[in-house]
């Protein structure tokens, strides 16, 4: 996917919450759809600031709560103490983080769903929403 459709759907998609695209704005939303982590406030500042210098962390700050805001980002807590982001995609998934290394994988299961779905319905409740975090080490770690 080009640079220019990624930047031209994420104005689209702030076109439609009415926001005003400035050009800070653009590189912080091209910043966020390059990434393939998740990556934290300044983690997005630095690679922001690599690209425009001027961009300020207060800037990236209430860039990042204003996407958060209105459905552009997820805010995600994978229990490190750094708000981590991801562009919202509509499509739901679940992580699994490798608690030494850091690395997030993003993966859907049917059984876990219908599973989720199966204990709320047990407990009286249909489900409206959920969020799903695993967290472990590789199994052929020497557990050091």
């Amino acid at each position: 996917m080009s640079e220019q459709t990624l930047e031209t759907r994420l104005e689209r998609m702030c076109a439609e919450r009415g926001m005003k695209m400035t050009e800070q704005r653009r590189v912080i939303a091209r910043v966020l759809a390059e990434s393939s982590d998740h990556p934290d406030v300044e983690e997005l500042y630095q690679r922001s600031a690599e690209i425009d210098s001027k961009i300020s962390i207060a800037t990236v700050y209430r860039t990042v709560r204003l996407f958060e805001e209105t459905g552009l980002l997820d805010r995600l807590d994978f229990g490190d103490g750094r708000a981590r982001y991801e562009e919202a995609s509509g499509e739901h998934h679940d992580h699994l983080i490798n608690v030494k290394t850091g690395e997030i994988i993003e993966f859907q299961n049917e059984a876990i769903e219908a599973l989720q779905e199966k204990v709320a319905e047990e407990f009286g409740f249909k489900l409206v929403g959920h969020r799903l975090e695993l967290f472990g080490v590789p199994v052929d770690d020497d557990g050091e």
